[in-house]
């Protein structure tokens, strides 16, 4: 098995996951993920594509990340990592979509329009 790729996105962040052979090692933007993300919350999410497949500490990851905040590259690491799952063993797919990893969340930041404040509110009314 070569190195198998997947892309994932969300909101703005976008991150290309390397899949290959290994021991369970993540590793994000040339740094450890425990040093590059803080919270337990998020390592969990990062391990839930492979707990659900039961493949726990088969395959190291290397992720390149750009864009977005901590959380959204977190969301877009595990759709990556999920869609390279996929890519392995096609029967993985039912049981990921199952827990709704498959799915890309095509929520976006609306965006700012002239005259108003932000994206919907506006600037303060005066009638006199």
């Amino acid at each position: 098995m070569d190195v198998i790729n997947a892309l994932g996105r969300r909101k703005a962040s976008i991150a290309r996951v390397y899949l290959q052979k290994g021991k369970g090692n993540i590793t994000i933007n040339h740094r450890d993920y425990k040093e590059y993300v803080d919270t337990a919350f998020m390592h969990h999410k990062l391990h839930q594509p492979f707990a659900t497949t039961e493949t726990e500490g088969q395959y190291d990851v290397t992720v390149n990340v750009t864009g977005g905040g901590i959380n959204g590259q977190v969301e877009a690491i595990r759709l990556g990592i999920s869609r390279a799952l996929v890519k392995i063993n096609a029967e993985y797919k039912s049981a990921l979509r199952a827990e709704g990893f498959m799915t890309r969340d095509p929520r976006m930041v609306e965006r700012k329009k002239p005259g108003q404040k932000k994206a919907r509110k506006r600037f303060q009314f005066s009638k006199r």
